[in-house]
């Protein structure tokens, strides 16, 4: 991957109560990359480490290539930023709003502003506690893409809606983001909306990193197996993430298919795996191994 729009580099983060281990990836430009983990997880605080809100206890974090402190005013100009609340006076109209936030940004496109709001459906005159929790999403949206970002950071930004307005959140992530330009960085706990949109995913598990790699990857390594529990040895279990056994048929994800199906052929049945279903094993497989670890 060439240039990198957002990396972390061993980041350490260390509370009373909580503590981030070694995170490590990046976010590649031109692409959406998912970050996804639990209630919980971590994901909110390497946001906020990400945009200078919190310094980490060590390592270090860079965006397009140097640290926020080295420009911040350059450096946020270039950020569009949701957060799953929105940060707003909801006393203000969308008018006063809009009044207030465009001249943080060198490049504030009225115009195009006036034209989400068009397009959502938007009252330019209505305070905005007059919002639906929908509607306040889509004005944060329109807000983000109306001053020409080359980086977006969505945290959570379909949390709390309903079905139909997150299907429509994420048609316009995608439509407005396709331009290979941009990149997005897009944390979420609702793994069908990374399906929908995600070129790379981050899984964060109780503050470390569990996955990290392209959806095709992930789609194209690993597969569900099936077959009789008399079949597998220890080395053979090594092999599967996450084995579930009962009535004599053990099911389990691994990377290794082909040497199942070279082993036993017809015996054993190899299916794909959604990237849902690649995560629950994965989050399961890391509960398991640290229950074991505890136990000992």
């Amino acid at each position: 991957m060439n240039e990198k729009a957002i990396e972390l580099n061993h980041v350490r983060y260390e509370t009373k109560h909580f503590s981030l281990e070694d995170i490590h990836f990046e976010v590649p430009k031109g692409y959406v990359t998912g970050f996804i983990g639990a209630n919980g997880s971590g994901k909110t605080t390497t946001i906020r480490m990400i945009m200078d809100l919190l310094q980490p206890t060590s390592g270090d974090i860079k965006l397009f290539g140097q640290p926020m402190q080295t420009d911040p005013v350059g450096i946020k100009d270039k950020i569009g930023f949701v957060y799953s609340e929105l940060y707003l006076n909801d006393k203000w109209k969308v008018k006063k709003a809009e009044k207030l936030i465009a001249p943080f940004y060198s490049q504030w496109d009225h115009e195009l502003f006036m034209d989400y709001l068009k397009r959502f459906e938007l009252p330019y005159d209505k305070k905005i506690r007059e919002l639906s929790t929908g509607m306040k999403m889509k004005l944060s949206l329109a807000i983000a893409l109306s001053h020409h970002a080359e980086l977006y950071i969505f945290d959570e930004p379909t949390a709390g809606l309903d079905p139909v307005v997150r299907n429509e959140i994420l048609d316009i992530i995608q439509e407005e983001l396709l331009d290979e330009q941009k990149s997005v960085f897009f944390s979420t706990h609702i793994i069908s909306d990374l399906e929908r949109i995600a070129d790379y995913i981050v899984h964060l598990q109780d503050g470390h990193i569990i996955v990290n790699a392209s959806k095709e990857e992930l789609l194209e390594t690993h597969h569900l197996v099936r077959g009789d529990s008399t079949d597998l040895d220890d080395e053979l279990r090594q092999l599967l993430i996450h084995c579930v056994e009962k009535d004599g048929i053990y099911s389990g994800m691994t990377k290794d298919a082909q040497t199942f199906h070279e082993l036993f052929g017809q015996r054993v049945t190899i299916s794909p795996m959604t990237v849902e279903e690649i995560m629950v094993h994965y989050e399961q497989h890391k509960k398991g191994v640290m229950n074991h670890d505890n136990a000992h």
